[in-house]
């Protein structure tokens, strides 16, 4: 049994900023699936969005992401998100972050889709990456944190879990005492901790084409479900309009500062499309271009629609994009000259677990930030560059509340070893690479960004079969990585589908042919009840 002040479980922008500042207070383990290097916010090309520019300013920052949520924002947690933003990044290159500068010293800002200003810090088109290694570098050298790569958490520990107190948090509290995690061995060990943060990234492997790194499987959400967390608005799934469409590519991404640029999208006859769908054409926000996209390639039997920056020099383009030049020359594609073939892909989930501004959950010292958390950000839809954002503010901003607070030692609570009972190994791998692959291509012909109910219900159907086939697996079999990912995606994508349902509108990310009009009504939060799908 490991003991710690402080458990992190992600190892991504929210994670490392919780672990770098609550580590001068305590010991503080970080928690990796797998490469500590692996994670959404290393993946992030485009940038961190903030007030930089002399022509900014925080109220128009905050007016694009309020547009961008189609109603759903919580004016209050923008606001306090985007004041917070310099700060942070002033932060942030402290430790270490380098990020692109003018000649005169100013940063270099690109404009994204959704925004009405240039804000856009940006490291080249690798931005994420340059963060992650800054944030890295500082974790490696503090003696406080004690990084675990390999490791992945099977479930939370809580008092009501362990039958300390009853299920009424009006009459015991709900706390959370750690975690217990499958190590590299093979083995479930108790991770012990006062304080523990679920910045465990998003869940885009729950569909059949994403931008996502594989560790992207749910993880945080799916645990902190079991556990007694309020889950919102998971029907709120963004989907990045333009992935690189080749046999060969997997995931990689075709960054938004490219339409910034003015890079234009054509279809195969290199006919430009985009200002039939809005007068923002390439710059408008994210739901509309994917949108148009599915729906242009849906309307022409093309595979693919098309991404064209030929027009600018080619030196700008090395010099501003070299990792996607680099990428897509592994290709055959010289963006230089060529168009980009590109498709829309599962990219970000807008909704999670449900947390507030200082990122406290249902459960009592337990902690969400980043794409697994929902604390009003992002509303129906998230504006471009603001998920890097939120991450730091809020990985920061859940640091300082957990070091505020002082807390009973854990150890005064017994925390069992795990316990396999009479569970045996596995020779049925097919099991999980066949269920693994049912949900992920029901997500994506059902669940995806044109939805009905009719194709909701159908994938409801199909999941409810695959959940009782799991539940079996579970309890005859010892656990192993790929089947914790498949169970928390199996619960996810059950999630995604019901608040689908719930929602009889076409809002944001979500549209549905049935209710294909905003309705007044639904201008809310879609929230599940823990216990309430079983």
């Amino acid at each position: 049994m490991k003991n710690f002040d402080f458990l992190v479980l992600g190892s991504g922008i929210a994670g490392l900023s919780f672990a770098l500042e609550v580590s001068k207070h305590g010991s503080v383990a970080v928690l990796s699936k797998k490469s500590l290097e692996l994670s959404s916010s290393s993946w992030a090309q485009g940038g961190i969005a903030a007030v930089c520019g002399e022509d900014d300013n925080f109220n128009l920052h905050i007016q694009d992401t309020i547009i961008a949520g189609a109603g759903l924002c919580k004016p209050e947690i923008v606001e306090l998100v985007v004041k917070e933003g310099p700060a942070c990044i002033a932060e942030l290159a402290r430790l270490g972050a380098k990020f692109d500068k003018e000649v005169t010293g100013d940063f270099h800002l690109h404009q994204e889709g959704g925004h009405s200003r240039r804000r856009i810090l940006h490291a080249a088109d690798a931005t994420g990456y340059v963060i992650q290694q800054a944030l890295l570098t500082a974790a490696k050298v503090d003696p406080n944190i004690e990084l675990f790569e390999n490791c992945c958490a099977v479930d939370l520990i809580t008092t009501w879990k362990l039958g300390r107190g009853l299920a009424d948090s009006s009459v015991s509290p709900n706390k959370v005492l750690g975690a217990y995690v499958l190590l590299p061995s093979g083995e479930v060990e108790p991770f012990v901790a006062n304080k523990v943060l679920l910045a465990t990234g998003g869940a885009g492997k729950v569909y059949l084409y994403t931008s996502n790194p594989d560790v992207a499987t749910g993880d945080g959400i799916a645990m902190a479900y079991r556990a007694g967390c309020r889950v919102a608005n998971l029907e709120f799934y963004q989907f990045h309009p333009t992935c690189l469409y080749h046999p060969k590519a997997k995931t990689f991404l075709i960054s938004e500062a490219l339409r910034g640029e003015g890079a234009i999208l054509r279809r195969a006859n290199g006919e430009a499309f985009m200002s039939r769908y809005d007068q923002r054409k390439e710059l408008a926000p994210r739901d509309i271009v994917a949108r148009a996209i599915d729906n242009e390639m849906k309307t022409s039997g093309e595979e693919c629609m098309y991404l064209d920056i030929s027009h600018r020099p080619a030196a700008f383009i090395r010099e501003h994009f070299p990792t996607i030049e680099k990428k897509c020359l592994e290709y055959g594609i010289d963006i230089t000259s060529q168009l980009i073939p590109v498709v829309p892909a599962a990219h970000y989930c807008c909704g999670g677990i449900v947390a507030d501004e200082f990122g406290r959950t249902d459960i009592e010292n337990l902690y969400a930030a980043g794409e697994c958390a929902c604390v009003g950000l992002h509303g129906a839809n998230r504006l471009a560059s603001n998920s890097l954002l939120e991450g730091v503010v809020f990985g920061m901003r859940s640091a300082k509340h957990a070091i505020s607070e002082k807390v009973i030692k854990q150890s005064s609570y017994a925390v069992p070893e795990w316990d396999s009972g009479t569970a045996s190994s596995s020779d049925e791998q097919v099991v999980i690479t066949q269920n693994w692959d049912e949900i992920r291509r029901f997500m994506w012909n059902y669940v995806g960004i044109v939805r009905s109910t009719r194709r909701l219900e159908r994938a409801l159907h199909r999941n409810d079969i695959i959940t009782k086939e799991i539940r079996d697996y579970y309890w005859n079999h010892k656990v192993t990585a790929d089947f914790l990912e498949l169970r928390n995606l199996n619960l996810l994508a059950e999630l995604v589908i019901r608040s689908a349902l719930l929602r009889r509108e076409s809002r944001g990310l979500h549209y549905t042919i049935d209710f294909p009009e905003l309705d007044a009504g639904f201008e809310r939060d879609t929230v599940i009840l823990p216990g309430q799908l079983w």
